[in-house]
Parts: C-alpha cells; structure tokens; sequence
C-alpha cells in the first residue's frame, strides 16, 4: 500500500530515475540476458546497496517505511548520485541534509602528537577519515617501518596494508585482518560518497591487489577490529598486542591507533631490541 505522502512519491519517482539512466557495466554487474531496459533491475540496486530487495521494492513503490542515515548512504553510493543528488535524497527520505562530507586533511595537534612520543612501548599512529597516517611514533615506525620516509600514498594505511609485502608477511591472519580493514574502509567510503580521493585510492586498489579486488566486490561493510594482532618479525620474533581504536574528541575525522603490549609475552623486551636494533643500523 502506497502512501499519500507528496514526498514518498517524489522519492520513488527519483530513485526511479537514476536507477534507470545505470547500466550494469557502469556498476560492474553482467548485463545478462532478456532486459528490458538498459536500467538496473530493482533487485540489482538492493544488491549493491546489501539491502534486500523487497525493502527497496516498497521503498520505490512510495510506502512510509523506516529509513536510516546509514541505507540512504548506501544507496547513493549504488546509484551513483552526486552531491546534489545525495543532498535531495536525504531530504526527500528524511527531510534533513546529510551528513557533511569533510574536505581536506586535518592537522594534529602538538599535544597529541607529544602523547604518541610518550607511549615508549606502544606503537601508535593517527589517521584521518581517509586512512591516511598523519602522525606517529618511534615505536609505530620500529615496527612498521620509518613513515618519514614514505611517500604519502604510501603511509596510507589502505595502501600499505594490501601492498607492503614485509608487513604482509609479519601479520599473523593477514587475510582475516585485511578483510575486516577493507569493510571499514568501504563504510567509510558510504559515509563521504562523493569524496574523490577515496573514489581514487578504491579505484588504483581495484588495480593493484587481486584480494582488494575480489573482497571490494563483496560489499562487506563495517568491519570491526578484532582487538589483537601478532606479528613475526624477522628480527626478534613474535611480538603480540592488543590494539584499540580511539576517536579525537577536537576532530572527529581523527582516529588515534594504540598497540599495547599484552603482559607476560615478552613483547615490550622485543620491542626494546628492535628499537635499538634500528637506532644503531637505521
């Protein structure tokens, strides 16, 4: 049953439209066979917005269902709108602008920057919304290499994960890790749509690492960390941490990374030799 609201009708009328001005290979689905029209199939759209298809059925049909912040991403990202375009959508659905998509990179603080030089023992490292590596410490570097000497794609943290093969092959469970790391990435990517950065690095990752490519076409979002890594490291062996995420109050598109020590593992010792180690032949 449709409602007599003006506004459902106007969104289904234009979820309508953009879904039939896509075609499957501008989205990189089969064209298969017997299509009617050039457009996306209604269960094509809920598929690359992991929504099921009889929820979006209802939804372009005009009924008064529920929907949140997080789905209306989603579908704009499917449907490939513009910035305009995502802006009405959230105001047909939800009759309030959408989230603000940050621009630029954000500068941290000489007062966080004094507390990651004080954390001797854990290695810990700030990123902005678009995984880049802003800011560091001695230990962060010690075990995954001196960032300032990186280039700046390089200190991405999407970038090195899938394409530096000395940190691949120190990660205990890479591939468990990386694909948690990929659906936190391809959220975020959700929440800034239109961000043409993170438009750029998904597009030259799809190039770049075969695993990128294969889970990107999964669609998993949201990925959680896991709460421990290990690490066989070719110069001390393993070391092992627990690791916790933590969002910058004074900037909210700042993340602060902290590996702790897990007590009794011999970590921080380790530690202390590769910080030496590299201090006497760095």
């Amino acid at each position: 049953m449709t409602s007599n609201q003006p506004h459902l009708k106007e969104l289904a009328d234009f979820l309508k439209s953009r879904r039939d001005r896509l075609t499957p290979a501008a989205v990189g689905l089969p064209s298969g066979t017997r299509r009617r029209t050039p457009g996306l199939r209604r269960e094509e759209v809920a598929q690359l917005a992991n929504v099921s298809t009889t929820w979006y059925t209802f939804l372009e049909q005009g009924r008064d269902i529920r929907v949140s912040t997080q789905v209306l991403e989603s579908l704009a990202q499917a449907l490939r709108l513009t910035s305009d375009e995502r802006t009405h959508l959230f105001m047909l659905a939800l009759q309030q602008l959408p989230p603000e998509i940050p621009h630029g990179k954000s500068a941290v603080s000489p007062a966080i920057q004094h507390m990651l030089d004080h954390l001797e023992f854990c290695p810990a490292y700030v990123t902005g919304y678009r995984f880049d590596i802003l800011a560091w410490n001695q230990a962060a570097c010690a075990l995954f290499g001196d960032f300032s000497s990186m280039t700046t794609r390089e200190r991405n943290k999407i970038w090195y994960f899938f394409t530096n093969a000395a940190y691949r092959q120190m990660l205990v469970d890479w591939e468990g890790h990386a694909q948690l790391i990929l659906a936190r990435f391809r959220s975020i990517c959700g929440r800034y749509l239109g961000d043409a950065e993170l438009i750029e690095l998904a597009e030259d990752m799809q190039r770049v690492s075969p695993e990128f490519r294969q889970w990107w076409s999964q669609h998993e979002v949201q990925g959680q960390p896991k709460g421990f890594k290990a690490y066989e490291h070719p110069l001390v062996g393993r070391l092992e941490f627990e690791y916790s995420v933590f969002q910058v109050i004074e900037a909210p598109e700042l993340t602060l990374v902290v590996y702790t020590p897990l007590p009794e593992s011999g970590t921080v010792e380790q530690l202390q030799k590769l910080k030496t180690s590299i201090d006497i032949y760095g």
